[in-house]
Order: C-alpha cells, then sequence, then structure tokens
C-alpha cells in the first residue's frame, strides 16, 4: 500500500466500494439477501475508509473506522446524522446475515437499503 492519503489509493478504495454496491445489487436481484446487505456494508466501509484516508486517518478495525468517520464527517456536520445510523445498522446487519444462519429478517432490511 502506498503512504496514507495518496490519491492513487483512495481512488482505488472508491473503485472497490464501487464494485461491491455492484456485486450487493447483483446480489439482492437473485435473492442472495444476506449476501446483498454484506455487499452493501462493505461498499459504504471502503468509501468511508476513502474518506478518512483523504484526512490521512486509517484504522485496523472496523469500529475504530466507523468511530473516526463519525467524529470526522458526522458531528463535522459533512455528512447526516442519518448515515451515521445507516453505518451501523449495516454493520449489525451485515454481522447477522453472515454469520446467523437464522438471518430470516436480512430480506426485510436488505430491501428497504435499496429502496433510498
Amino acid at each position: 500500500m502506498k503512504p496514507i492519503g495518496d490519491i492513487d489509493v483512495i481512488k482505488a478504495m472508491l473503485s472497490k466500494a464501487r464494485e461491491k454496491l455492484k456485486t450487493a445489487q447483483i446480489d439482492f436481484n437473485n435473492e442472495r439477501y444476506d449476501d446483498a446487505i454484506s455487499r452493501t456494508y462493505y461498499a459504504v466501509f471502503h468509501a468511508i475508509s476513502a474518506a478518512l484516508l483523504s484526512k490521512g486517518l486509517h484504522f485496523s478495525s472496523h469500529g475504530q473506522t466507523i468511530g473516526a468517520f463519525n467524529r470526522e464527517f458526522i458531528k463535522t456536520k459533512k455528512f447526516p446524522s442519518s448515515f451515521s445510523k445507516t453505518i451501523k445498522k449495516l454493520f449489525r446487519e451485515r454481522q447477522m446475515g453472515d454469520y446467523d444462519v437464522q438471518s430470516s429478517k436480512v430480506y426485510k432490511v436488505s430491501r428497504d437499503y435499496w429502496k433510498k
């Protein structure tokens, strides 16, 4: 990986985010809802990681990344506070979809995200 804040790394992260979103749409269209929510979460995660990297910030855990994004972009009102709630909900639903064998409610959550 190139130095933190490198524009090529940021572009690569945003490209990865777009690819995850495309995959999420395909998974959703094929009724693979657990995978759709997981890919949606990772699309958002890569995008917020890129935003943080643009400020020279990089973190080793999802929790640290989300916390820093809230501090740097939500509390400063660069993004609406509702975005923070969406990220948290995606994180929880992604965990449920990836690890809970009885994640039937993921369908409704995934469908709701695609409507936005």
